[in-house]
């Protein structure tokens, strides 16, 4: 089954060359995303120095209702939501009974709803596992995948080209939308819910609309406007591909579900434990798990960034998902492995990776070795997951 943007035609015209976004589940089921539409030197430069427009069919939504919401939601996910406010947004896990991730969510409250960005291939079997154990609540789940669809603005001049195109409507006001923040624009004539989340190191609007209306809405984001002494010449967004998206999310150290982590994990293994994981609040499914992990005091492996740099070896491959990590120096069993890795534009093009590496290995500073290609090639562990930010 092939999962289809409404933009997909637009994206033939303009020449983007598509790839499959598999389920792991059922690689047969997979979303179709646009991997590069022009050279993937040009569509990065823009993330970092202007604006970009990302189509992301690969993201699903479930719209949650009834009284009882914030409560029950509560319950179940692993981030404290007692205090969530509309037009607020929070980073949560959902756990099975064994304490496994079985979905990365962002949370986002609006007046009436709450509505949950996740994985598409994650939807179905979300919904499904929340609605178990729904009892008397007054709550209610949709899938709402189909009805909306997803896109992104990101880079510096991203809040200055949504306000030239949107018409505010509630929440926070676009010039102030800070991380975690949601508001509610007009664009086109069409409601758009927009949410700051920065996963590409630099601005970004997260815009959910109804997929009838996405043509339109691309359309108008897309419009020509005039430079400004803000943004210079980068005013006009340009639609990039995934491949852009993947170095950047990269050196943001924003590791992806599917990608870097993802059933068979626990929290403590994902590097973002803090981000998603409340250790105040009350019961919720898979807790006893998270506590047991906690009073250990570490995971068994634990997702790292290494940076690979030898001013001996410029030409360092790229190590691929997959690769195996070993003690450097050392030739006994791997202590690990790759989980994503590109070339770092913001770093000189030096190789960077995430990857999974027993936790008596992940101390920062510690050199390991990765067998990339037809040799092994040392790298450093970092001190968080983020490899660049903006200053």
């Amino acid at each position: 089954m092939t999962l289809t943007s409404p933009l997909l035609q637009q994206h033939l015209d303009r020449g983007g060359t598509l790839m499959p976004y598999p389920d792991p589940a059922d690689p047969s089921r997979f979303a179709e995303v646009v991997e590069v539409f022009d050279p993937i030197e040009l569509e990065y430069a823009a993330i970092r120095k202007g604006c970009v427009l990302i189509d992301q069919p690969q993201r699903g939504t479930i719209g949650i209702a009834g009284d009882d919401r914030v409560e029950f939601l509560n319950r179940m996910l692993t981030q404290e939501l007692k205090a969530l406010a509309p037009w607020e947004s929070r980073r949560s896990f959902w756990l099975n009974r064994k304490g496994r991730i079985d979905a990365d969510l962002r949370v986002t409250a609006l007046e009436k709803t709450i509505r949950l960005d996740l994985d598409i291939h994650a939807v179905a079997r979300t919904l499904e596992a929340l609605e178990s154990y729904v009892f008397s609540e007054d709550v209610s789940f949709t899938d709402e995948s189909e009805r909306l669809h997803r896109l992104g603005l990101h880079g510096p001049a991203a809040i200055a080209q949504l306000s030239r195109v949107a018409l505010h409507n509630a929440g926070t006001e676009i010039e102030t939308l800070g991380e975690g923040n949601a508001c509610q624009v007009t664009i086109a004539g069409h409601m758009v819910l927009i949410e700051r989340h920065d996963w590409l190191g630099e601005i970004g609007l997260e815009l959910t609309c109804n997929a009838s209306a996405t043509v339109e809405i691309y359309a108008a984001l897309l419009g020509e406007h005039a430079a400004t002494p803000e943004t210079s010449e980068h005013t006009t967004p340009r639609p990039i591909g995934w491949h852009a998206c993947n170095i950047a999310r990269i050196e943001a150290g924003t590791p992806l579900y599917y990608l870097d982590f993802g059933t068979n994990t626990l929290p403590h293994e994902t590097g973002v434990l803090h981000d998603r994981v409340s250790f105040t609040k009350g019961c919720y499914l898979g807790q006893e798990i998270i506590a047991r992990m906690e009073s250990r005091g570490h995971s068994k492996p634990l997702l790292v960034g290494l940076r690979f740099e030898d001013e001996s070896k410029p030409d360092l491959p790229q190590p691929l998902s997959g690769d195996e990590v070993f003690v450097d120096g050392a030739a006994e069993k791997s202590i690990g492995q790759v989980t994503s890795s590109t070339i770092s534009p913001m770093l000189g093009l030096v190789p960077i990776c995430f990857a999974l590496v027993k936790h008596s290995h992940t101390a920062p500073g510690t050199k390991v070795a990765v067998a990339a290609e037809d040799r092994r090639i040392t790298a450093t562990v970092q001190q968080e997951l983020a490899f660049w930010k903006r200053g």
